[in-house]
């Protein structure tokens, strides 16, 4: 799977690009077709400290999935948003094994 991460008006620290690469490699446990995965990180322009917003799309065959997180911390956003990835994954497999 190619991981490509983006950091808009920010560097992001190489611990942080790490993280990310365990967490969204470890989706290819659930589907092994992944093409790639984009994620975006985004520092929100709010007065709340939940301004972290981590989004990532999955391109699989014949399908892109996408899930957008906004929490205190990137780590938090990219957990959050590997969860709710994971769900649909095994949602979007089971609809393809029943075809």
């Amino acid at each position: 799977m190619n991981i490509t991460i983006q950091s808009v008006r920010f560097t992001a620290s190489a611990q942080l690009e790490e993280f990310i690469q365990q967490k969204v490699g470890k989706l290819d446990q659930f589907f092994d077709g992944i093409v790639s995965a984009e994620i975006i990180l985004r520092l929100d322009k709010s007065d709340s400290t939940e301004n972290k917003v981590a989004e990532i799309n999955l391109n699989i065959p014949g399908e892109n999935l996408f899930a957008k997180k906004q929490c205190k911390t990137f780590e938090e956003g990219v957990d959050l948003s590997v969860d709710a990835l994971r769900k649909q994954l095994i949602k979007w497999k089971e609809k393809v094994r029943a075809k």
